[in-house]
């Protein structure tokens, strides 16, 4: 890795996290068109550098994560079977699941098909949840459930627990801005966790390139998010789906799985 790797894998970290369209998966990807191997520091480092993406959140939303206690005990609600499920299966998924460029092109492809379809039947109602302190401790469980089918590289953790929101009975800007609180503890604990076991191993210049990654990771993720709360106002998210499943498809013909 070298200076200008990190700052593209800061950028497309930043842009991608809170989308419906795996940051994970992207960062995958990124790798292979820049010709870069699957190494144990190239994996803690895109985890690592989701911390840049936290950070932007906690700015946005600092007044809901740390002064309002009923979203507070929401957002603890749904972390719980994440925080189980997570570090039960958090060596599969590192092991294997992260070095998979086939697992992330068929989970792009699949979850395009699936947003498109879920969009196709889904109809908001006017009883719909429209503010998080209403919600259900229920559906913020279930939410957190849904959460961790993200382990999966491509899947997508905006996705899953957008749509899980969407379908358990929330209107799109709450369940959003739910998705983007959740990922706080959550994202916080798998870099806390990776790092708490790799970073021994880590040199100097390679903690220069987690801080130039955290720097635009955080850049690109303000933008992002205030774009993307524009964007759900106006729009579904069919564009997304449309966008994984070429995405996919182009590298299946560009850069086949090795």
């Amino acid at each position: 890795m070298n200076l200008f790797h990190a700052v593209v894998f800061g950028i497309v970290e930043g842009l991608s996290e809170f989308l419906p369209i795996s940051s994970t998966g992207h960062l995958i990807l990124t790798a292979r068109i820049l010709g870069m191997n699957a190494t144990e520091f190239l994996k803690s480092f895109e985890v690592a550098i989701q911390s840049g993406a936290i950070l932007a959140v906690v700015i946005l939303y600092w007044r809901r994560l740390f002064v309002d206690r009923e979203v507070q005990k929401r957002v603890v609600a749904a972390c719980i079977p994440t925080f189980i499920l997570g570090f039960i299966f958090y060596h599969v998924v590192k092991k294997y699941l992260l070095a998979s460029e086939g697992v992330v092109l068929w989970a792009l492809f699949a979850g395009g098909i699936f947003l498109i379809f879920f969009e196709w039947v889904h109809r908001e109602k006017e009883t719909s949840v429209s503010e998080i302190t209403s919600m259900p401790y229920l559906y913020a469980f279930l939410i957190g459930i849904a959460q961790t089918i993200a382990m999966v590289p491509g899947v997508s953790r905006a996705a899953a627990t957008i749509c899980c929101g969407l379908f358990l009975g929330m209107k799109r800007k709450a369940i959003v801005e739910f998705s983007f609180l959740l990922a706080v503890p959550t994202m916080f604990a798998a870099t806390a966790l990776d790092l708490s076991k790799s970073y021994r191993a880590f040199s100097c210049e390679q903690f220069q390139f987690l801080a130039v990654g955290f720097l635009f990771s955080f850049v690109m993720a303000i933008l992002a998010i205030k774009g993307f709360i524009k964007f759900i106002q106006k729009y579904n998210f069919i564009s997304f789906g449309i966008y994984r499943i070429v995405l996919s498809l182009l590298f299946w013909f560009l850069w086949p799985p090795r």
